[in-house]
């Protein structure tokens, strides 16, 4: 529930949050702090991560969080609307089954007629108004979902321990690696950000990022494959209600259109549910590091 309603008001808040921050440095505050908690919490009970593993923890914080968060927060401050943005990302099932594909496991007869109508939603997608005249926010939002799909996979096949402990290193890690590109950038705040963005912030840091993304972590590590993908469905459903209602956003027949589109491919890839092996999901990651992460 929390990776499927909680996700889904993260894009609205990062809209809030870029309005003050800049979105590579909001986001780096995020993560950094989020990270900071949660590792500092669990280090103390089950010991710190060795250098090795602080290897996979910048793989995967490079992938889920720079590519998969980071690149979704620049594009909603370039004015890529909060539904629209959650739209282009329940494609992340879909780009999972390509790259899974492109290293010699391709879909089954049904999955391609599941990959064929969710591609034809995210190409319909490219005629809606944020995406047809903002081409920069177009290809971000392409490629974000793309980094979400293999740093996904990546998460269950390297070895990397389950927990608080690993989740909290892969956020410090990302968040260090924001807070790089940001400064690269040349982003600074110029001004105290006002009370929306410091909502948004601290609403990203506690929901988005204590609660929901370490929910995900949780859901690789522990359960079916069918569960862990499920909010694929509910997200861009709740964030297209909330930008339409909240944000005071539009969405053109386009983007209407294309989500039933990519949920309805979803839906036909995972066998709506039912007796399905995720093509995020074909190894897992070694017994010694399978223990149960915590609540």
């Amino acid at each position: 529930m929390a990776v499927c309603v909680i996700w889904g008001s993260t894009y609205l808040a990062i809209k809030h949050m870029v309005t003050g921050f800049p979105p590579l440095l909001g986001s780096a505050i995020r993560f950094l702090v989020a990270g900071g908690l949660l590792y500092g919490f669990a280090a103390r009970r089950s010991g710190r991560l060795d250098r090795r593993l602080w290897k996979a923890a910048i793989e995967l914080g490079a992938l889920l969080i720079v590519g998969g968060v980071g690149l979704v927060t620049v594009a909603e401050s370039t004015g890529i609307g909060s539904g629209l943005a959650a739209t282009a990302a329940a494609a992340i099932p879909l780009w999972a089954s390509v790259v899974n594909g492109l290293s010699g496991t391709w879909p089954r007869r049904r999955e391609w007629w599941g990959l064929g109508i969710g591609m034809m939603g995210v190409a319909l997608l490219g005629f809606e108004g944020d995406f047809s005249s903002n081409r920069l926010g177009a290809a971000l939002m392409l490629a974000a979902p793309i980094c979400w799909a293999v740093g996904s996979i990546r998460r269950t096949r390297v070895a990397f321990p389950a927990g608080q402990v690993g989740v909290g290193a892969e956020m410090l890690a990302g968040g260090a690696l924001l807070l790089l590109l940001a400064a690269a950038r040349g982003e600074r705040l110029n001004a105290v950000p006002g009370p929306e963005a410091w909502l948004g912030l601290t609403y990203l840091i506690v929901f988005g990022s204590l609660v929901a993304f370490s929910a995900y972590m949780y859901l690789l590590d522990n359960v079916r494959p069918a569960l862990a993908t499920s909010y694929a469905y509910v997200n861009p459903v709740v964030a297209m209600a909330l930008g339409l209602t909240l944000g005071a956003e539009s969405v053109t027949a386009s983007g209407l259109a294309a989500l039933p589109l990519i949920l309805s491919g979803v839906a036909l890839m995972s066998g709506l549910g039912v007796g399905f092996v995720s093509p995020l999901f074909t190894h897992r990651r070694q017994p010694e590091f399978d223990a149960p992460a915590a609540a």
